[in-house]
């Protein structure tokens, strides 16, 4: 498939909350169009930043269809069906395929850290259960405890509906092994904002972004100078926004980010347990780069 799948810049969207705690699916249809249109190509429901490990199925299958009926054909919708449980993985990913998504992520299973051979048994079934269904796989070993090699991912890029990775080790030398091993059509994303330049220098396209909620734009225009040769502009574009690249990671991702979209009047909600609303300290470190950046009002 080409390498614009899924564009160049999707967003891991957070999932808004009522004053209960309850799913917002109202917030999230609101959210979710003026995502794609300001500079997101695609969303991505259900991921780190959308709490999944805190939403049941019910929720899930809702917010897919809810979100998907709202963007229609502005951008993509995939959705996080992964698992440390190959079997729920599957029935999941199954459910998604047939909802008329546009692909599903596969995070590395956690906490029972599989050697590599398990690593790719497990995502190999995963793509044989759903016949065309685009996967994107997803390396990130400071939450899942285990790192998934250039090997492993190479030969999983072999199977024709895997077509990406959202490589997040925070290893270049590993992205540039991955680019070296795996076809031209093999997609890689940076998984961390402030890698996107770094990343895109050793083959990558994009980012499945978090700081794209408040400046998906900004991150499209350095992708585009780079692109263009305009190197300088892309490095301007980069060192302008990573205090708030940073800044969105000053404790546990999505806890900043759904902060910073409060401050900016956006009303997701709290995080739920066993996260915890960001410190007093820390909120005002986040209102002071969103009032640099002109992001909320000084």
């Amino acid at each position: 498939m080409s390498e614009q799948s899924f564009g160049k810049v999707i967003t891991a969207m957070v999932t808004p909350f009522d004053n209960e705690g309850n799913v917002n699916y109202e917030m999230a249809e609101k959210l979710a169009v003026h995502l794609v249109d300001n500079g997101s190509d695609s969303l991505l429901l259900c991921g780190t930043t959308g709490e999944s490990p805190t939403l049941s199925w019910s929720e899930k299958s809702q917010l897919f269809q809810v979100v998907k009926k709202a963007v229609g054909s502005k951008g993509k919708v995939l959705a996080g069906t992964g698992a440390n449980s190959t079997q729920h993985a599957v029935e999941m990913t199954e459910k998604v395929a047939k909802m008329g998504l546009d692909g599903s992520l596969q995070v590395v299973p956690y906490y029972n850290k599989p050697p590599q051979d398990g690593l790719y048994e497990h995502f190999k079934k995963i793509a044989e259960s759903v016949g065309n269904f685009p996967i994107m796989l997803y390396n990130i070993p400071g939450r899942t405890g285990q790192n998934m090699s250039p090997e492993t991912i190479a030969k999983l890029a072999e199977i024709n509906n895997i077509i990406a990775i959202k490589e997040a080790s925070g290893n270049l030398e590993q992205a540039c092994k991955i680019r070296r091993m795996t076809a031209p059509s093999f997609i890689i994303y940076a998984g961390d904002d402030f890698l996107t330049l770094p990343l895109l220098t050793v083959g990558g396209i994009g980012v499945v972004s978090v700081a794209s909620h408040l400046v998906g734009t900004q991150i499209q225009q350095m992708i585009a100078a780079f692109d263009n040769n305009q190197g300088s502009k892309a490095t301007e574009i980069n060192v302008k926004l990573f205090p708030l690249f940073k800044v969105l990671f000053c404790t546990t991702n999505p806890i900043p980010i759904k902060a910073a979209l409060n401050l900016q009047g956006w009303q997701v909600g709290s995080v739920r347990l066993p996260l915890v609303e960001l410190s007093e300290t820390l909120k005002e470190e986040v209102k002071v780069v969103l009032k640099e950046l002109s992001l909320i009002e000084k």
